[in-house]
């Protein structure tokens, strides 16, 4: 079916701008705040760790399929989305490269970081450090220096930060230890 007889003109070009899965978001969006609902604003999580992401050329050539790709990671809410993803790009295109595997770690921290109100994620030199939205850090502390030691620093202010000292430039360690970090965050929060 021609996407111009499904959604007409406008629509359709809109469509073919921002890809089908995002078209169907904002137009949700559209459909609730219309009916009243209150949409909460989706915050984008600023990831900036020292660590290789993305879809090699080698692997997917066509760039029309890389943005589908890319389009379904960025899509990705919970860990069966992940997962699809994975499986997805596994049955189509192989084994994935680890430059792949580090982008799609990312996104499983962006949707974890969501969840704890997390606004960013960043490298400096050998640790990682986090930025929560608020001035609000509501974590137990105690529960994350039994972990962690002296790996773990808090800071308080406008917008408190948690850095946890990762000892290594190693991107399968620095995406390992953010992943175990966040979930402990939210072990020893009140998110759940």
């Amino acid at each position: 079916m021609e996407l111009e007889a499904y959604f007409g003109e406008i629509q359709s070009g809109h469509l073919e701008q921002v890809g089908y899965d995002t078209y169907c978001n904002l137009l949700d969006e559209v459909v609730k705040e219309m009916k009243g609902i209150k949409v909460e604003p989706e915050v984008d999580i600023q990831i900036d760790l020292n660590v290789t992401s993305y879809i090699p050329d080698k692997y997917i050539e066509d760039s029309n399929l890389k943005i589908e790709i890319y389009q379904n990671i960025a899509l990705c809410r919970n860990e069966e989305d992940i997962q699809n993803v994975i499986d997805e790009i596994i049955d189509r295109f192989g084994n994935m490269p680890q430059e792949l595997e580090n982008l799609i770690n990312i996104a499983r921290i962006k949707y974890l970081a969501k969840k704890l109100n997390i606004e960013k994620i960043a490298s400096r030199r050998t640790a990682v450090v986090l930025t929560f939205l608020n001035n609000k850090l509501d974590i137990d502390i105690n529960k994350l220096v039994k972990i962690y030691g002296n790996r773990i620093r808090f800071s308080a202010g406008i917008k408190p930060m948690v850095t946890l000292e990762i000892g290594s430039n190693n991107e399968r360690k620095i995406l390992n230890d953010v992943n175990e970090l966040l979930k402990e965050v939210r072990n020893a929060s009140n998110f759940k």
